[in-house]
């Protein structure tokens, strides 16, 4: 995996645990709502480096090589 590539792969992980953590109280959610902006604007930004914009397929098999619990098979 290349640097770019990692990097963008790690910036989707950011996201993703981030995303949970704000929307873990629904209640509190729309108050977290905006601390997403910036590691929204991170993930974009690094999957544009890495030239996987549109490249979904190949994107999710590196964040897979990080997270392997992100496999889709519910464990």
């Amino acid at each position: 995996m290349r640097n770019d590539e990692l990097a963008a792969a790690q910036a989707y992980v950011r996201l993703l645990e981030a995303t949970r953590a704000a929307l873990s109280d629904p209640d509190e959610a729309p108050l977290y709502m905006p601390l997403l902006a910036s590691p929204i604007a991170e993930a974009d930004g690094a999957l544009l480096l890495a030239g996987l914009a549109g490249n979904e397929s190949r994107f999710f098999d590196l964040v897979r090589s990080l997270q392997p619990s992100m496999s889709g098979s519910g464990h």
